[in-house]
Order: structure tokens, then C-alpha cells, then sequence
């Protein structure tokens, strides 16, 4: 029986139009009637509409935001967020005022943005929250999180900047097709990592819990997962490591996940 479904935003939650698919809400309506603990696993903060997202899937559960920085409790407010390092988010910021690449530092409860670029602010509107440019140095010494918001032929070269405190990751979004986000979290930490987490906050074996999700920055919680799920919209990295495959995120291939969940 599966006891614990993660289930990442964009691309699997979340479609091309910017909203949930009506058929998922009243599938993860049913699956906590069968006691199942349900988990946001995304490389959004915690905050505005992935926030929200959260509390709507189980506002007393723990949820993974971040790629996994941050842990938190809805409940309790308990965190189990790990801060980037001081030297490695020193040279971040660095080559972000020296390229005037947009940079965001992420902790818990807000992020800092110095870019005032059209990429920054379509990413603010995504992310539910106002636009509101501040300094690196106001989030820095809390940062648990960084992300690179670029365009696609930028990719390679700076995931070859390498930073051996620094573990990178790539996803996108539906919404912003053009842009794709370059995760930054300390060495070691990442979906995967978080999700374990979880599954010992609930005692739950990792057999018996299911991760669906879209991207390549999901597929080292699809590993651990014992049952993962790729959306059919998913990426060469997911669908490679995929149990199960479901539908587009637009056809509701949540709500067949979350189906399928109660046959296991």
C-alpha cells in the first residue's frame, strides 16, 4: 500500500495554463480519505502559491520545497533546512553582479532578487508573490537555496560552473517555456535527500512511498521513491527512471497517478 505520495509543482501539479487540472483536487481528496499523507516535492520556496499548494494537499503535513533545502512542518513551523555555504554563496553573488545573470537567493520564508529584467519579474508573478527587487546581502546569511534563471542556450555553459559545495539541478516550467532554472543547494542536498526525510517523519518505508514528477531535478526523489511515476510531459531524465508513466499534466495525469496509487 502506498502511504506517502511527493508530488512535484510545475510541469505535474501545476499545467501549461498556470492551474491544477480539475479532476486532481478531488483525487487528492480521495487519497486522504485512504490515509495517505500528501507532500509538495518542488524547486519553489515555500511561499506564495507553492504555500498554498501545500496546505491544500495536507495543511498539517511536512512538505519539501527548495529541491529539498527546505523541510517544513505546515503544522508546527519545524524546519529542517540546511544553509548554503558561506564561501560558495559568496562567489554566486559575485559572478551574478559580474555577469548581471539573474541570480535569486532563497531562505524559508522569502527571497532576494537584484535583477530588475523581464525574466525576474515573470518569475515573481509565477511564484505568487509581488516583484520587489532587494539586496543579496538582506536573504544571504539565510540562504538555504540559489537558482539561475536563464535562457536554454545559456544551460550548458553554466551548469560547466561547477562548485564542489554545490549541488546543480535543472528544471522548467509550462509557464515559462523560454526560461530554464538552474537549482542550486548545498553539496548532497536534493530531492532525494529530502524525502527520505519525510518518509522517516512518518515512519513510512520507503517501498511505500510514491514520487511523481515531470523533470530531471525529480528524478533523485523518483530513486529513492519505491514507486515512481513520470507525467507524460516529463523529461528524457524522469521517464528513464519511471515505474509508471501517466498522462500530460494538462490531461490530468496527476489525478491517474494518485488512481493508480490505490492499486499498488
Amino acid at each position: 500500500m502506498i502511504e506517502l505520495i511527493c508530488v512535484d509543482v510545475d510541469g505535474t501539479l501545476v499545467g501549461s495554463s498556470g492551474t491544477v487540472h480539475s479532476d486532481v483536487w478531488e483525487a487528492t481528496r480521495e487519497a486522504r480519505q485512504r490515509g495517505v499523507h500528501l507532500a509538495i516535492c518542488s524547486g519553489r520556496p515555500g511561499f506564495g502559491l507553492a504555500r498554498e499548494y501545500a496546505s491544500r494537499l495536507d495543511p498539517a503535513g511536512w512538505h519539501i520545497f527548495q529541491n529539498g533545502a527546505s523541510i517544513v512542518s505546515l503544522a508546527t513551523g519545524e524546519s529542517q533546512s540546511r544553509p548554503l555555504p558561506a564561501a560558495a554563496l559568496t562567489r554566486l553573488i559575485g559572478r551574478a553582479r559580474e555577469t548581471g545573470r539573474p541570480l535569486e537567493l532563497y531562505d524559508d520564508a522569502g527571497y532576494a532578487v537584484e535583477s530588475t529584467g523581464e525574466r525576474a519579474r515573470r518569475h515573481a508573478a509565477l511564484l505568487g508573490v509581488p516583484f520587489a527587487p532587494r539586496p543579496f546581502e538582506e536573504i544571504a546569511p539565510r540562504a538555504v537555496r540559489a537558482q539561475w534563471l536563464i535562457a536554454d542556450h545559456e544551460a550548458a555553459r553554466v551548469l560547466a560552473e561547477r562548485d564542489d559545495e554545490l549541488t546543480m539541478a535543472t528544471s522548467l516550467s509550462p509557464v515559462m517555456p523560454d526560461t530554464v532554472f538552474v537549482n542550486m543547494t548545498p553539496r548532497g542536498v536534493d530531492k532525494g535527500t529530502a524525502l527520505r526525510a519525510i518518509a522517516d517523519a512518518y515512519a513510512v518505508p520507503l517501498e511505500r512511498v510514491m514520487m511523481v514528477g515531470d523533470g530531471a531535478n525529480d528524478v533523485a526523489a523518483m530513486r529513492v521513491a519505491g514507486v515512481a511515476v513520470a507525467m507524460g510531459n516529463a523529461e528524457e531524465e524522469a521517464l528513464a527512471v519511471a515505474a509508471h508513466v501517466v498522462a500530460h499534466v494538462d490531461a490530468g495525469g496527476l489525478a491517474e497517478a494518485l488512481e493508480l496509487a490505490a492499486t499498488l
